[in-house]
């Protein structure tokens, strides 16, 4: 069986020990660069692979590209290489946030053609909750190749924000808090405030009380109020610097609305630029 957006823990437990099977501990704090490290350091799932938002998921920043900008895609695909994936694994990522910085590994999977990878439904959370094996030494890695398949259709530019934003067949969602999507509170970039035209979509209310994805049914309805009868392609994620963009952007795949695209930039590289609109104000 082939997991492409959800995987329960109880089915990540049967195939700690499947050769076939590679898992991703994504855990970070966008405040402390080395949070995750020690976390992993600390305690993991057995096998699991360390990887940081910065250094494995992200490429060399420039001022105005936004704080976590995609890296190369070759340098991407060296790098999950060295992790041990190839086309063949089924990659499992999960992290204690929610599946925030989880859901970044799920979608670059997916934009270099690698469909099989999901994210751990609760996380860190579930796993220690459910008693299941943890592990402090290291993963010992075998290198591989990993052959990427680019999908470019997967992204949305800073350019193509710029000629839509205001176009009404186009869908911009907002992932950040909802202080954060009205300017107030603002912490991470240096300009408050949001992209004219683009709702807000919290992604913690893609989860239950108990920190799980909500059921599809439950979702499609919710992203349903929020796009009306636009096709799921004319929907643009997009929150600080496109991490947390990726959760409602998996949320929607989970709801069967297949073919929404991320805005990698999001508002840390739209902002950068003092001559694009922005707004202040709304939900």
């Amino acid at each position: 069986m082939t997991y492409n957006t959800l995987v329960k823990v109880e089915d990540l437990a049967a195939h700690l020990d499947d050769p076939g099977w590679v898992v991703c501990d994504c855990r970070h704090d966008l405040t402390q660069y080395e949070a995750g490290r020690r976390a992993y350091a600390q305690s993991h799932i057995p096998g699991a692979r360390f990887v940081h938002l910065d250094e494995d998921l992200s490429g060399p920043k420039t001022g105005v590209n936004g704080r976590h900008p995609l890296p190369h895609p070759i340098t991407l695909t060296l790098r999950l290489g060295a992790l041990g994936i190839d086309n063949t694994k089924q990659v499992v990522a999960y992290d204690a946030s929610g599946g925030s910085y989880a859901a970044r590994l799920w979608w670059m999977l997916r934009w270099v053609g690698h469909t099989r990878v999901a994210v751990l439904d609760g996380g860190w959370e579930a796993w220690i909750k459910a008693r299941q094996p943890v592990a402090a030494e290291p993963a010992r890695t075998q290198p591989t190749t990993f052959n990427p398949n680019l999908q470019p259709g997967q992204v949305a530019d800073t350019a193509f924000i710029a000629r839509h934003f205001s176009r009404p067949d186009i869908c911009i969602l907002d992932a950040r808090s909802p202080d954060r999507f009205r300017g107030e509170n603002e912490t991470l970039d240096p300009v408050a405030g949001h992209i004219p035209g683009a709702v807000s979509r919290f992604f913690r209310l893609n989860l239950d009380e108990h920190g799980r994805f909500k059921p599809a049914s439950e979702l499609k309805r919710e992203f349903a109020a929020l796009v009306g009868d636009r096709p799921p392609a004319s929907v643009i994620h997009q929150c600080g610097s496109g991490v947390t963009a990726c959760h409602n952007l998996l949320a929607m795949e989970i709801a069967g609305l297949t073919g929404s695209r991320l805005y990698p930039g999001s508002w840390s590289e739209w902002c950068s630029d003092s001559s694009r609109p922005m707004a202040k104000g709304g939900v």
